[in-house]
This record gives C-alpha cells, sequence and structure tokens, in this order.
C-alpha cells in the first residue's frame, strides 16, 4: 500500500506538492483551481515528499530514504513568494525536516547510511523557521495565521497580515516544533515565541470552567468563537501540552494539560460522546455533531493513562466507521453523515494503534484490519489513494494529502508490527500531531518526567503504556461491549435510513467552518443539485442568549411517598411545555431497555402509557425522546450517567435538540443529575409501582393549600381534578406503617386549617372516612385522623384512585409495605 501510494506521487506528481490521484498529476498551486483555504498548505515546496521522510525510515526503506533527502536538498527552495498556513506550515514542513534530519543523524551515527550527510536538513529546517517568526509580530504573542515565505507578514508585497483571528490549535501547535528546533541549533528564538504563544492562551481560558474557545483575536487575546471541545479548531492545542511535557520535561507543560483535561472530563465527555460545549456556560451543548478530528484523543487519553474513555470513544468511533466504511469529516450524536467527505484522514487508526500498544488486545488488529481493507477496497485507485468525496455515496474526490503518507502509513505498520523488528526504539521518540518523530532525549530535565508525591498516580507519571497498563484484553473487552450496538450496525434495527444532513433552511458561515480547520471543496453545480447547496448551523455560539431556565420537578406521589419525595429537574427546549399545563403530566414510571434509549427500544410494549427513564449518554437527547415517543412513553426522565452529580452542585441545564426540527416531539422531557435519580430508580426498584407528578416547580403540589392538622402533625392537601385524588404529606411524618407498626395512638380530635379560615372541627362520622368534594367544596381531606391514614388496600383504591394501587397491566408481583 505505501509503495502504491509514495510511488505513484514520485512517478506523477514529484517535484508538486501533492498528488491527484485521479488525474494521475501533481497539484500545483495557481495552475489548479483555487480550493480556498485548503490550498494554504501549499508552498511550492515538494510538501509530500518532505512530509513523508521519515516514514521511509521508519518502514526500514533506507536506501530511498536517502534519495529522497538527496532530492529535497537539491530540489527544494523555501523561499517561495506564497502565502501559507504557518500552522500547516509547522507540523508537515518543518515537523518533516526535523524528523528527517533525526533520522538521518541516527542513520550516520550507526554508520548504515547516510555518510555524507552533514546536518543539511536542520540547516533548511533553520531558515524555514526564520521564514516563520515573522507571524508572531503580534501585540499580544499569538501567531497571524498565514505568512509569506519571502516576504513575511508586514511587507506590503506579502499579501497577507491583514487577519485578526486564529484558531486555537493554528497558535497552540508550535511548541514541539520550534523547541525541539530550538534544541537541535542551540538557537533558543524559536521555543520563546512558541512558548509566549501558549502563554498567553493559557491566560485567556475561561477561568470558572478551565475550558478554551476554538477562535481568538490575535490582536487583543479576545475570544471569537467561544465553543469549546477537543475536535477541528482546539484539538492539537491539548495534544502539545501534553507532548511538550514529555518532549521537553516541563512540569508546567503537564500542570495546564491536567488543569483542562479534568476541565474536558467534566463538561465535554459525554462517553462515549465529545460533544463540544460553550466555554462560559459548558453544562449546554452548541452543536449536536463532532468532526472526526477528535478521533485522535483516544490516543492522546491513552498517554493520559485514563485508559476507560479511551476505550468507549474509539469503539463508539469504529461503531460509525462500520456504519459508514469510514468515519465521516463530521458526524451526528446520532451517527448520522453531517458532512461526508473523508480526506483519508490517520487518527483513528493513530488512537487504535496506541489503545493496542496499550492493552496487547488482539480485537485492535482486527480493528486495524479493517481499516486497511476498506482503504484498499474503497479509495485505491491506479495512481495512489484518492479521498472520498461522500461516504455516503463513495464518490471519489481527486485528492491525497500529504498527511496520509506520513501518518496513516505509520501507525498502520507499527500496529502491525513486532518491536523488535523496527529500525530503533520507537520508544525514545514522541510524535508530533503530523506523527513526525522527535527523540525525548532533547528534553533538558534529568530525569525527563519526576514523580512529585501527588496522590494522582497520573499526574505526573511517564507515560509508558507498557508500565501502565500490562496487557490485559479482558479488560477493554469488559467496556466495548457495552458499545457493540452503538449505531445499531450488527443488530436487528427497524430502519437502516441514513437521513442526509443538508437542509435548505439558510447558508451556513463558511468563515466559522475555515476558522476550525473545516476543508470544502466545491461540487460541480451537478453534483451539488443532487443534495442540496444549503447547510445549517445547529447552535452560532458567539449569539448565544442567555435563558432563563425554568427549574421543574419530579413528585414522587404513590404511596409510601405521597408528595413527600420532590426531586429537582431540568426542562428541555423541545416537547411538551410543561410551564403551560395547568395540572402537569402525571404516569407511573418504567425503565427503558435498553436504558440509554440509544436503540431500538425493547420493551416497547411495557412502555406504553408510562413516563419512561432512560440514562444520559451514547446518543443525543432528541434521539432517545423520539424512540420512546414511538414506543409509547407519555414522558421521559433523563438521568445523568455521571456518578455523584447533583443539582445542588451543578447548575441545571436545557436539553437542546440535535439541530433537526423537533416539533414531531411531543411528550414532556424533565432530565435529573444522577444523586436524584437514583432516588428514583431506587424507588422503582424497592416498591415497583411509582407514580410521579412532572410539573414546574412553582406549581409543586403542597405549597400555599389548605392543611389537614392532627395535633402537631400537618398534611397539606390540595384541590380535586375531577375524579383523581392527589395526597401530599409533608414535614418529618413518619411512614403510615411504621407508625402503625409502632403503636401510634390517634389523636381524638382533629381539625383542617384553611388559609384565612378559622379551624373547623371534623365530626366523628368524618374521622372514619375521606370527604367527597360535594361535601367540602374544593379540599380533599385526608381520612382517618384517629387511625393516622390507615392505608390499607381497601382504603388507599377509594382514597387514593390516582394511584392505582392494584395496576393491571403491572407484572411486579411486589407489594407496598402496608397498603
Amino acid at each position: 500500500m505505501f509503495d502504491h501510494a509514495y510511488g505513484s506521487y514520485m512517478k506523477y506528481a514529484y517535484p508538486a506538492d501533492e498528488l491527484m490521484p485521479l488525474s494521475c498529476r501533481g497539484r500545483v498551486r495557481g495552475l489548479e483551481p483555487s480550493r480556498g483555504d485548503i490550498d494554504d498548505s501549499l508552498g511550492k515546496f515538494s510538501l509530500t515528499l518532505i512530509d513523508t521522510l521519515d516514514t521511509l525510515v521508519l518502514l526500514n526503506r533506507l536506501e530511498e530514504f536517502e534519495e529522497a533527502v538527496k532530492k529535497t536538498l537539491k530540489d527544494v527552495r523555501l523561499d517561495n513568494d506564497v502565502v501559507v498556513s504557518v500552522f500547516e506550515t509547522n507540523i508537515r514542513v518543518l515537523g518533516g525536516l526535523l524528523g528527517a534530519h533525526v533520522m538521518a543523524d541516527l542513520l550516520k551515527q550507526r554508520g548504515e547510511k547516510m555518510h555524507w550527510y552533514r546536518d543539511e536538513l536542520l540547516h533548511m529546517a533553520k531558515d524555514l523557521g526564520y521564514r516563520l517568526l515573522p507571524a508572531f509580530n503580534t501585540t499580544s504573542g499569538l501567531p497571524y495565521p498565514r505568512v509569506n515565505l519571502r516576504y513575511g507578514v508586514l511587507n506590503p508585497l506579502s499579501r497577507t497580515g491583514t487577519e485578526t483571528d486564529t484558531c486555537t490549535a493554528c497558535a497552540g501547535t508550535m511548541i514541539l516544533e520550534f523547541a525541539a528546533l530550538s534544541r537541535l541549533s542551540g538557537d533558543s528564538v524559536f521555543e520563546t515565541y512558541a512558548r509566549k504563544a501558549l502563554d498567553v492562551l493559557w491566560e485567556k481560558r475561561q477561568r470558572d470552567s478551565d475550558l478554551m474557545g476554538t477562535v481568538i483575536n490575535i490582536h487583543n487575546g479576545a475570544w471569537v468563537r467561544r465553543d469549546s471541545g477537543v475536535g477541528a479548531g482546539i484539538d492539537s492545542y491539548y495534544e502539545y501540552l501534553m507532548k511538550a511535557y514529555i518532549l521537553l520535561g516541563d512540569n508546567m507543560y503537564l500542570e495546564r494539560f491536567n488543569t483542562h483535561y479534568s476541565a474536558i472530563m467534566k463538561y465535554i465527555s459525554q462517553p462515549p460522546l465529545l460533544l463540544s460545549v460553550h466555554m462560559h456556560n459548558p453544562t449546554v451543548n452548541v452543536r449536536g455533531w463532532m468532526d472526526s478530528l477528535l478521533a485522535f484523543f483516544p490516543g492522546l487519553q491513552v498517554l493520559r493513562g485514563d485508559l476507560k474513555p479511551a476505550i468507549e470513544t474509539h469503539e463508539m468511533l469504529y461503531q460509525v466507521t462500520k456504519q459508514h466504511k469510514f468515519l465521516p469529516e463530521a458526524f451526528t450524536s446520532e451517527f448520522r453523515v453531517h458532512w461526508g467527505q473523508h480526506p483519508l484522514r490517520p487518527e483513528f487508526a493513530e488512537s487504535t494503534y496506541f489503545l493496542y500498544k496499550a492493552t496487547g488486545d488482539p480485537y485492535y488488529l482486527k480493528v486495524g484490519q479493517s481499516i486497511v481493507e476498506k482503504l484498499n477496497a474503497h479509495t485505491r485507485v491506479p495512481c495512489g489513494f484518492a479521498a472520498v468525496q461522500d461516504v455516503r455515496t463513495g464518490i471519489h474526490e481527486d485528492r491525497m494529502d500529504s498527511f496520509f503518507l506520513a501518518e496513516m502509513f505509520k501507525y498502520l505498520y507499527l500496529l502491525f508490527s513486532e518491536k523488535s523488528h523496527l529500525p530503533f526504539d520507537i520508544d525514545d521518540y514522541i510524535f508530533t500531531t503530523e506523527a513526525h518523530l522527535l527523540p525525548v532525549s532533547l528534553s533538558m530535565a534529568e530525569p525527563s518526567c519526576e514523580v512529585n508525591g501527588t496522590e494522582d498516580l497520573f499526574t505526573y507519571s511517564c507515560p509508558s503504556t507498557q508500565t501502565l497498563f500490562p496487557n490485559n484484553p479482558t479488560y477493554a473487552k469488559t467496556i466495548r461491549d457495552n458499545y457493540k450496538y452503538l449505531t445499531g450496525v450488527g443488530r436487528d434495527s427497524h430502519s437502516s435510513r441514513i437521513e442526509l444532513p443538508l437542509h435548505d433552511t439558510g447558508m451556513e458561515p463558511m468563515e466559522f467552518l475555515k476558522s476550525m480547520g473545516i476543508s470544502f471543496t466545491p461540487l460541480t453545480d451537478m453534483a451539488a443539485a443532487s443534495i442540496g447547496s444549503r447547510m445549517k448551523l445547529v447552535a452560532e455560539v458567539s449569539q448565544l442568549p442567555e435563558e432563563e431556565v425554568v427549574p421543574l420537578i419530579v413528585q414522587l406521589i404513590s404511596p409510601p411517598f405521597l408528595g413527600r419525595t420532590v426531586l429537582t429537574a431540568g426542562p428541555a427546549k423541545f416537547g411538551m411545555d410543561l410551564t403551560k399545563q395547568e395540572h402537569g403530566v402525571k404516569g407511573s414510571i418504567v425503565k427503558s431497555v435498553p436504558y440509554t434509549a440509544c436503540a431500538h427500544i425493547e420493551n416497547a410494549l411495557e412502555l406504553q402509557g408510562h413516563i419512561v427513564l432512560a440514562l444520559r449518554g451514547g446518543c443525543m437527547f432528541a434521539a432517545k425522546a423520539r424512540r420512546l415517543q414511538e414506543a409509547g412513553a407519555i414522558g421521559v426522565i433523563f438521568i445523568d450517567q455521571r456518578e455523584g452529580s447533583s443539582s445542588a452542585e451543578t447548575p441545571l441545564f436545557q436539553m437542546v435538540g440535535d439541530g433537526e426540527p423537533t416539533q414531531d416531539i411531543t411528550v414532556p422531557l424533565v432530565f435529573l443529575f444522577s444523586r436524584e435519580g437514583a432516588i428514583l430508580t431506587a424507588a422503582l426498584q424497592e416498591h415497583c409501582n411509582v407514580d410521579v407528578l412532572l410539573l414546574p416547580k412553582e406549581r409543586q403540589l403542597g405549597r400555599g393549600m389548605v392543611s389537614l392538622s392532627c395535633k402537631h402533625q400537618s398534611w397539606p392537601v390540595t384541590h380535586s381534578y375531577g375524579a383523581t385524588i392527589r395526597l401530599v404529606l409533608q414535614g418529618e411524618v413518619a411512614a403510615e406503617a411504621e407508625g402503625e407498626r409502632a403503636g401510634v395512638t390517634a389523636p381524638s380530635h382533629c381539625t383542617a386549617t384553611s388559609t384565612g379560615g378559622d379551624p373547623q372541627p371534623f365530626s366523628q362520622e368524618q374521622k372514619g372516612g375521606i370527604s367527597s368534594p360535594s361535601q367540602t367544596p374544593g379540599l380533599l381531606l385526608a381520612s382517618a385522623c384517629p387511625r393516622i391514614m390507615e392505608y390499607r388496600q381497601n382504603t388507599a383504591s377509594k382514597a387514593l384512585t390516582s394511584s392505582r394501587v392494584n395496576r393491571a397491566s403491572s407484572t411486579c408481583t411486589k407489594s407496598h409495605t402496608g397498603g
């Protein structure tokens, strides 16, 4: 495969920057139709050749490597009058030159090859570094996103320097290459500028959440895009903090990474999903889709030592590839295609390699095999490998990016190779974001990773997966099994239809997509007409209004709770508006199977006419709601999957849709944090038949109502709604059955007190039952004050009609204690 890809580039494209595999020729900037920002990676410097150099050594193509280095020194010029991306040129060209220099120096020291080499590649790298430095000439220290290789930024001939914004990853993904260049060349200026840019970003983090935005103003440091995730526009910023610690041995980088990582796991990680949130309001998801660049994150989590969420997210991504052959450039949390392109990205293969190295689980070899088979079956063409324009149609795109050779083949080769067969010890090197190899010996500290007495095992541990994770394939399997059928592939489902994500409801701002690093290739008129030409943005983050969240409640009203247990809940922006329902929505609760409600509902008959409990995570709230509504649910209570979360410690938020129209969802939806949810599920487990009432908190039953007083005990009573009787107990009142077992003596006299009224004594005849609405207008006086409300089944069936104790549809035989 590598020979076919590299050989095709050298035969049909060199010295051009990239191969056009369908046209069998090279892509030369200015000679081909412009593709917009995506062409900023092309600098007329034989990009693919430089990006591939250290791959040749890893694959033991030493003679080809030596020949390729000679071609680079002979043919490549770096003083071209071309405006290039600072980010792309740094990771691909500067990183490629540095990685190749390290390999050339290694081979020379061994006496195997490169006897003539005199650090020529390092000199080229230093030349390029100086050509990138003018980009840092800003008031903040954050670099311009583009630079002219000949004229810099501010020169009148530069044709750049007017930009005001850059992405977080663009500014924060310089430290590995620039620091390595400084330490290899002895010139500290490069590391100094790259570190300053990281310092500025760190200072601009959101202090409450420790999250970062996606796009920032390079002059004043103000955030332009405040969405925070781990994908496009921000991904390698986090990666480089962790890897800078590994490469350079400075604890400061690790401390910053750990701070951000805790925030990511608190707000963005919704296993197995990684959903972007608003950096200032991180409890709100701002998009219902994920981009394929986040596929690198499980590999980074392996380096961090956090294996469980890495396995979970990787398995989710694998399920998406099983459904669509490849990772689409973006896909929804329901795993439908959002943007169908697949430009042969390597991030999924990267995480697969790291997980296999960490676990030794042969399952990941099978995942790697599937990657190889799909590449050969669906992207291989006579002149190389072609990107996929749309994974739903399989149509090719005349494009083979340099990272395909730089990264994809490295990770696949390492995945299937024995360590002893490699030409050097791979553990002596750190991968850059472009998979170029830099030696960890560049660290100035001895040892490079110290243990500083922290209680967190992983905070200051060297990220050696060999030590952290002894091979234990069964461990990974137990985690993966929870996500086997996440997308429905492999199990029966009612429909395999994949909905197109494009809607004729407004043009998506292309500037937003470009700022996030997402590239688009204009379609032909015919292709555009076939799928629609407009797209919808799920959330315009910068214009999010500050909305008041109206708290809701889940009130348990059946015996033995009788309204005393009230759980604070969050609302949804779709579904039934409970604030407009005078009496709320009442029903008995049943758990969904599967509990996440992200696949076909297996207990649909049992759910009909009930309020359903479903666990958060796995897919979007809207997807769950649709499935459960179709199954016959009359309401849904979502329960947070994060252990220990509670409304007392976390602000309520409104559940949002998935970007699709949600008018079809008409049932009420509420959200409980895990502690409140645990109370509800425990009640269901103990009592089997549990009735709840969903309503706004301000309408909680028992507030401001007429109270029934029996000496020092008082129970609020409510108005009657038709034939339904709702009885609410309030205060520290012992359970009725416990009171009877304890031999409670009934008082001889009870009074009913209404707000603004005088006490009204009960007659002895009234003490044996409950007054009807006709007898006591507007009041339902709880029975039997002398018996402390004798909850026997015959009384409950009359006095508590709403609780439906003997529910004919129930299959549960467990009875309530005392009722």
